[in-house]
């Protein structure tokens, strides 16, 4: 199943997962390590993660270490600007309009 980015960062486990990861690689059992819930759990996250590509992982050995995939983040970047640029535009009819008061 391929989930979307969206769906990813809708909850806030996720996106603290995805927090931890920008700075480095980590295994499961370290991201679990910073959460107050099961393993279990943490395993889904990340695995939603992964499947909407907002996470890589890397086999070392038996260990597997998940990375941050910033280019995934510009699925966000994209879709936010058509709304930053609407209120980009309102903001300066506003400027405009108090500068003729």
């Amino acid at each position: 199943m391929h989930r979307d980015i969206f769906h990813a960062i809708a909850d806030p486990t996720r996106r603290s997962i995805l927090i931890l990861l920008a700075s480095r690689a980590m295994t499961p059992n370290s991201i679990a390590e910073h959460f107050d819930t099961t393993r279990q759990a943490v395993s889904k996250h990340i695995q939603i993660l992964a499947e909407c590509e907002a996470i890589t992982q890397q086999r070392n050995g038996r260990e597997i270490y998940y990375h941050f995939n910033p280019t995934k983040m510009k699925e966000i970047d994209q879709w936010l600007d058509i709304f930053r640029k609407q209120w980009e535009d309102r903001l300066n009819q506003l400027d405009d309009l108090l500068k003729d008061l």
